[in-house]
């Protein structure tokens, strides 16, 4: 027999309604039993799965349409009642949306329970002529312009920045994480993608070292001096301060203890 739980559902606004409706997708079954393709293949972890889609409208426009079921997080503050991964992305991504922290377009979120399972959606809008900054035009770096490689720099340095003074952890934050668009030699846009593990913290520096390590240990490409202007430009100095270096001695001492240790 089928228990079906309401259904919990989320549209930004009347128009990315319209849109899905427009395409016969404006309800959770529709998109749940979507025949998309995979653009990621499912990944089997925390005791269920998570995939997704890229999925084009039949305006032209991209979306990308992420399906998750029993695909779950605990913690003290939910122990006994796990949150399905993707609420959580959910809830950043609208948080971000009010900081004015740059990330992706929602499109719609929902989730049911059926039969003891956890479903849930989660659709944003493809990032249009945007690219990963580990993406092989910018890999290595040096590929581009010295002007566009310190305005692609300095945009990356300026939104993480601003993250952080919201005291916002991306908590997985990696070249492929941050996504840009170059305008123009001066004009960068950014982007933050990948959102289910950003949180809260009590004081920026805590966000800063661990989001800070887990970049620049993982900046492929980059050259030290690329490392150094980043940073100043995150800490908006021409010169290092003591307080700024001792924050780079101890983000370097965390990366040399990650690459001996491990993970």
């Amino acid at each position: 027999m089928l228990i079906l739980n309401k259904i919990q559902e989320y549209f930004p606004d009347s128009f990315e309604r319209e849109q899905l409706a427009a395409n016969q997708l404006a309800s959770f079954d529709a998109l749940w039993t979507l025949d998309a393709g995979w653009f990621e293949v499912p990944n089997e972890r925390r005791g269920g799965w998570s995939g997704v889609s890229r999925y084009v409208l039949a305006n032209g426009d991209a979306i990308f349409i992420k399906r998750q079921k029993n695909h779950v997080y605990r913690s003290w503050q939910n122990l006994f009642l796990p949150v399905a991964t993707f609420e959580r992305e959910f809830k950043n991504i609208l948080h971000f949306q009010k900081l004015a922290i740059p990330t992706m377009t929602l499109v719609y979120f929902g989730q049911r329970r059926i039969n003891g399972d956890l479903q849930s959606i989660l659709i944003t809008r493809e990032l249009k002529d945007f690219q990963a900054l580990d993406a092989e035009d910018y890999q290595p770096i040096n590929k581009l312009s010295q002007s566009s490689r310190k305005s692609v720099i300095q945009a990356a340095a300026n939104a993480i920045r601003h993250m952080h003074d919201c005291k916002i952890q991306h908590n997985c934050l990696y070249l492929k994480h941050v996504f840009i668009k170059i305008v123009d030699d001066r004009q960068v846009d950014v982007r933050f993608i990948d959102l289910e593990k950003a949180k809260w913290r009590p004081w920026k520096n805590l966000a800063m070292f661990r989001d800070l390590a887990s970049l620049l240990r993982h900046a492929e490409g980059w050259s030290k001096t690329d490392c150094l202007r980043f940073f100043l430009c995150y800490n908006q100095q021409r010169r290092l301060s003591k307080a700024s270096k001792q924050s780079l001695t101890n983000i370097l001492q965390q990366i040399e203890h990650k690459n001996n240790h491990g993970k």
